[in-house]
């Protein structure tokens, strides 16, 4: 569908109980996008009225949905990946254009986010429970799992498809109905996701969508509804501590995605030429704009000259321009801020001592372009090796011992993803038991898979997201006693 007609035909409404319908106050808000600073859409700005409403139709649907058997809710799920993979071309240009990613990223994301289903699919059918004799003789202890109950996502802009099905996907398979607030920035992909999972058979109540431009507004009559039994949170670790805090009172189940620093490790030993191919993929995917993006590059002493040059001459080649443009390597950043942001941490790393070798400035021009930019020499002071940069910069130090190295990886409050490049077995293990995150990458550039338990430690997190671990999340473990 070309994409002027494929926005129009997302109706500026909210998605409540399975249906389009107007904001309580007939409010919107404007969907920019990033190449151009402009609108390209509205979309309904949900009132706190409207999030009780939406609360109503998950706690309506709540016990008929947990009772639908887990072979008809696999079937849903699984229409869902087909619908979704059938409607690629068309999600993908979407996301492009409310979120500035380069085409190709996009259509990548389609295919993850999609998995998501398909996986939960396939574990619907396989939530086990347990049966044994009392040790003492005295009876038998049954265990099994049910849905905790309804449940509030709340999705980041980095990801709008991949990061709402990698928490419907599960609350779906596990019984749970789910009301999906999406960020603002980003909101068409998940209403467009709506209305696809209603076409495959959903049944009403299990899925709202909230758009709004007043977030915490929003979502504070659903976190102090008692019907509501989890909050499942993607974003910054300063908004997922005031969410933690705001979850106590009900003593809600939580799982909290937050944010990354991941060290990329680069040990003398190394395969250079591979670890540079493996730097640009856990760099530059989705422009940096990721939790897992490496942040910072701790590179061997005797092997960082041959790093940096490789580095740089790929990162060259990261053609900047709008994310429509199939030729475009690299889009904008998110927003004006997210720009500022940037520039911000790059001007204070240089101050600090830091060397340009590529890039350091924007684009200038219509839009927030940043382009591809690496730093060498960065001081052990400077924020860029301490916060995250969400955005197309790869910071360069040193080290010369592995002791020196995992120090220095492991110096962030974060712990998502970490990197390692080695040539040893044994020193990859060493290391990936040394290196405080919940994900390790070893001699590759990308660790997401739908397969596989994704979260992190510290201020990163807890809770697990994707893998048999990820619907977990979503059960609770119920133990009978019998004579």
């Amino acid at each position: 569908m070309e994409l002027n007609a494929l926005i129009e035909s997302i109706p500026a409404k909210l998605w409540i109980g399975g249906h389009a319908v107007d904001a309580e106050n007939g409010a919107t808000f404007a969907v920019n996008d990033p190449a151009t600073g402009k609108p390209i859409a509205q979309v309904a700005d949900a009132s706190p009225g409207d999030a009780k409403k939406a609360m109503d139709a998950a706690a309506g649907a709540q016990k008929s949905w947990a009772r639908t058997p887990a072979r008809e809710r696999s079937e849903i799920l699984r229409a869902a990946f087909e619908k979704i993979t059938e409607r690629a071309e068309d999600i993908a240009a979407l996301m492009t254009a409310e979120m500035g990613k380069a085409l190709a990223e996009s259509k990548a994301e389609v295919k993850y986010g999609a998995e998501f289903f398909r996986w939960f699919a396939e574990e619907a059918v396989r939530i086990e429970g347990r049966y044994t004799p009392a040790p003492a003789g005295n009876g038998r202890i049954l265990v099994g799992k049910v849905p905790v109950g309804p449940v509030l996502a709340i999705t980041p802009w980095n990801f709008p498809l991949a990061m709402g099905t990698r928490k419907i996907g599960p609350a779906l398979a596990a019984g749970c109905t789910i009301i999906v607030k999406p960020a603002s920035e980003t909101p068409l992909t998940m209403l467009f996701l709506a209305q696809l999972l209603s076409e495959v058979g959903l049944p009403e109540g299990v899925l709202s969508v909230l758009t709004t431009s007043k977030s915490s507004a929003v979502s504070a009559p659903i976190l102090e509804d008692p019907r509501l039994r989890k909050l499942t949170f993607t974003g910054s670790t300063g908004v997922g501590r005031k969410l933690i805090e705001q979850s106590a009172g009900g003593l809600l189940r939580t799982s909290m995605e937050l944010g990354g620093n991941a060290p990329f490790i680069v040990f003398d030993d190394a395969d250079i030429d591979a670890a540079v191919d493996g730097a640009m993929l856990a760099k530059m995917r989705n422009g940096g704009e990721a939790c897992t993006a490496a942040n910072r590059f701790h590179v061997a002493n005797s092997v960082k000259e041959e790093f940096t040059s490789k580095l740089v001459a790929r990162m060259q080649e990261m053609k900047l321009g709008p994310g429509i443009d199939p030729d475009t390597k690299l889009g904008p950043l998110i927003n004006a801020d997210q720009l500022d942001t940037v520039q911000e941490l790059v001007d204070d790393a240089v101050q600090a001592g830091a060397k340009v070798a590529l890039g350091g400035r924007p684009a200038g021009g219509d839009g927030y372009f940043y382009p591809a930019t690496v730093l060498t020499d960065v001081p052990s002071n400077a924020r860029i090796l301490k916060e995250e940069v969400f955005g197309p910069v790869a910071p360069i130090v040193g080290f010369d011992t592995e002791e020196e190295g995992i120090d220095a990886a492991n110096d962030t409050e974060f712990g998502l993803a970490s990197y390692i490049y080695t040539k040893g077995l044994d020193r990859a293990l060493r290391v990936a038991d040394a290196l405080n995150s919940g994900i390790v990458g070893v001699n590759r550039g990308v660790v997401s898979d739908p397969a596989a338990p994704f979260g992190g430690v510290k201020a990163s997190g807890f809770g697990r997201e994707g893998g048999t671990e990820g619907i977990d999340e979503y059960l609770e473990t119920k133990y009978i006693a019998l004579t």
